[in-house]
């Protein structure tokens, strides 16, 4: 299945362009909040977008489009405006027909508008997130049902394995993948509740680790079928999703369903661990996650594979971040470049079937030649998810 277009809108830029040159830079978009920020009485860090540019963005694409609105925009809450004009975006890639009934969205989200309290007969202003996606899939003109992925933070992962069914499957012929999360007072003082905020910048996979930054994110793949005779910058070649249900936050200490999920994506052999050039982790650099990710990799027999985390730039995105991720990914393995993990000074060392084990975690761009990389995501709930892409 190729990807045919792509956008990221974020606090580092509105479009994959921006975003990848921001990332190569090692600008991070993680900032400091004051006490007062969503009316919380605590200061945080997160990676939170310009909703001032957004909303500018968003009436400059409006005033170029030629083509007719199916929903007045006014009516559209802040994050379907995002999600539209992601969309938007990556179709000047892609130029696919988002109108045609052989045209699948699926929206990949943990909250959509959560915050939502105004509610009209239609759905307009709703919290609930099929309410969301039609109005996305609506504004197109778009008839077909659209379908929710929310599965805690592999969500983005999960909506692009469902637009690999459908089109492996012969049922569409272009599948458009949103991933969308902003953040509020209710996301931010739950993490708190749970103290998994780090005080500073995050520091994924460093054995002095203490906790993740939020993240808000609007990113777009738009998949066609391998026969689709358009240019393609790479394809996704399978994915898995396994379930290990160890507890409802906290995750496999074995990584057993992150190992599980990686073995079913190589399980024809090819590729090989000399074959694939990077792992592009969940890596929230909260202590369990990162443990649980660097068992899975070394239980997989990955272990000499460079492994990087995207979380000190963008922060955890949540639903978007599966999505996010992987652009970014398909964008350095296009260029012949490994990613570096910011502020990852000092790999934890584990001890894993009584070997002291680390991470191959490369703390500069590196060159490669290799065609082939993983994506791997973990959530709430013991979910689990890899996908394998190739550069095509």
């Amino acid at each position: 299945m190729k990807i045919l277009g792509t956008n990221i809108i974020s606090s580092l830029g509105f479009t994959t362009l921006d975003n990848f040159e921001q990332v190569k830079s090692g600008a991070s978009g993680v900032k400091y909040y004051e006490a007062g920020t969503f009316d919380l009485p605590e200061p945080f860090l997160a990676s939170l977008i310009d909703k001032i540019k957004l909303e500018e963005h968003f009436a400059d694409m409006l005033n170029q489009s030629t083509s007719p609105q199916n929903v007045e925009a006014d009516s559209l809450t802040l994050l379907e405006r995002a999600s539209v004009l992601s969309v938007v975006y990556a179709n000047r890639e892609a130029e696919v027909d988002l109108s045609s009934p052989h045209t699948l969205f699926v929206l990949s989200t943990t909250k959509g508008n959560i915050d939502a309290i105004d509610v009209d007969y239609r759905g307009n202003g709703s919290p609930f997130l099929w309410s969301t996606v039609r109005r996305i899939a609506d504004f197109f003109g778009n008839p077909n049902a659209p379908i929710v992925v929310s599965n805690a933070c592999i969500s983005g992962a999960a909506a692009q394995v469902v637009a690999l069914r459908y089109i492996n499957n012969g049922l569409f012929d272009n599948v458009v993948v949103v991933g969308v999360d902003f953040l509020s007072k209710f996301i931010i003082s739950g993490f708190q509740s749970f103290r998994a905020l780090a005080p500073d910048v995050c520091k994924p996979f460093d054995a002095e680790r203490c906790g993740l930054n939020l993240g808000e994110s609007a990113a777009t793949i738009i998949f066609g079928k391998d026969t689709d005779d358009k240019p393609a910058q790479a394809r996704l070649v399978c994915g898995a999703i396994r379930n290990d249900a160890t507890h409802i936050s906290a995750p496999s200490r074995t990584g057993e369903g992150c190992c599980r999920a990686i073995r079913n994506v190589l399980c024809g052999g090819q590729p090989t661990a000399d074959d694939i050039a990077f792992i592009c982790a969940h890596g929230t650099a909260t202590p369990y996650n990162d443990a649980m990710e660097a068992n899975a990799i070394y239980r997989a027999g990955l272990g000499s594979v460079v492994v990087n985390s995207l979380k000190s730039l963008f922060g955890h995105t949540l639903g978007a971040a599966g999505v996010l991720e992987t652009i970014v990914s398909v964008e350095a393995l296009g260029r012949g470049i490994v990613l570096p993990t910011l502020n990852c000074n000092n790999p934890e060392q584990l001890i894993i079937d009584n070997q002291s084990f680390s991470l191959n975690i490369t703390k500069t761009i590196t060159h490669t030649d290799k065609k082939y990389f993983l994506k791997t995501l973990s959530g709430f709930g013991g979910v689990n998810a890899a996908l394998l892409l190739e550069k095509y």
